[in-house]
């Protein structure tokens, strides 16, 4: 039994996309879907954001920058988290595409992250009267920054390719525990920083037109993502399987 392929329905085997020579021209076929899928969210999400939803009565126009700023913030988070999970996954299967898809997710990791503290400072001056606080959650948003610019530093240090990738690995694994100290910062300590609108245990405390728009932006922002990390993956398997006889037919 457990030498038999895992099937999803439809028959699919699971494990034959596990390596590259399967994945690069499934990868070529999603990403033009997830590709339109983020333009077209985005487009629907700015509008509803900016055109639509109303007037906020204490921030006034100032709080639209939340469209941008949350789902940002919230890429920023479950990215690292999805790291974790593909770095543990090839630590233990030792797969070379689970490493690669780490790799793939990392710019897009930090390109969040840098929005989301960029869009924070630009949200404080007028809510808070100042660009940046020593805030729990700033501060911890901003070490995330730092493991992802870490993470990059550490493997381009590296010369071969199968230790940094272990190496990273291992430095995701251990970043990983900053994720549940940003979620939980503003109920662990008494920081300036709000709490949260959105939950999955209550209702949204804000009006349904701005709770649609930041739902349509934080799709956009989750397609964007699988669309950067499969082109990524792609030339990152083009890099690392250079002179494979297989990589020769594929001209996409």
């Amino acid at each position: 039994m457990l030498n038999q392929p895992v099937l999803l329905a439809g028959g699919i085997n699971i494990f034959k996309y596990a390596s590259p020579q399967a994945f690069y021209p499934l990868a070529g076929k999603m990403l033009p879907w997830f590709g339109w899928a983020a333009a077209l969210l985005c487009l629907a999400g700015l509008y509803t954001g900016f055109f639509v939803a109303p007037t906020d009565h204490q921030q006034g126009e100032s709080y639209r920058i939340i469209f941008i700023h949350v789902p940002a913030a919230w890429m920023s988070m479950l990215i690292y988290v999805v790291m974790a999970f593909w770095a543990g996954v090839g630590l233990i299967f030792n797969t070379r595409l689970s490493h690669m898809m780490v790799s793939a997710l990392v710019p897009t990791g930090a390109l969040f992250t840098f929005v989301a503290l960029w869009t924070g400072a630009l949200w404080g001056k007028p809510t808070w009267g100042t660009w940046w606080v020593w805030d729990a959650r700033l501060t911890s948003e901003l070490i995330l920054l730092f493991l992802y610019f870490g993470f990059m530093t550490l493997q381009a240090g590296i010369d071969d390719a199968r230790r940094a990738d272990r190496a990273g690995a291992v430095l995701a694994l251990v970043g990983v525990i900053n994720i549940p100290i940003i979620y939980f910062s503003v109920k662990w300590w008494n920081t300036l920083h709000q709490g949260a609108s959105v939950s999955l245990t209550s209702a949204p405390t804000m009006a349904a037109t701005m709770f649609t728009g930041m739902m349509l932006m934080a799709l956009a922002a989750w397609m964007y993502t699988i669309a950067t990390a499969l082109h990524r993956v792609r030339s990152i398997i083009i890099e690392r399987e250079q002179g494979a006889e297989w990589l020769k037919n594929h001209n996409d």
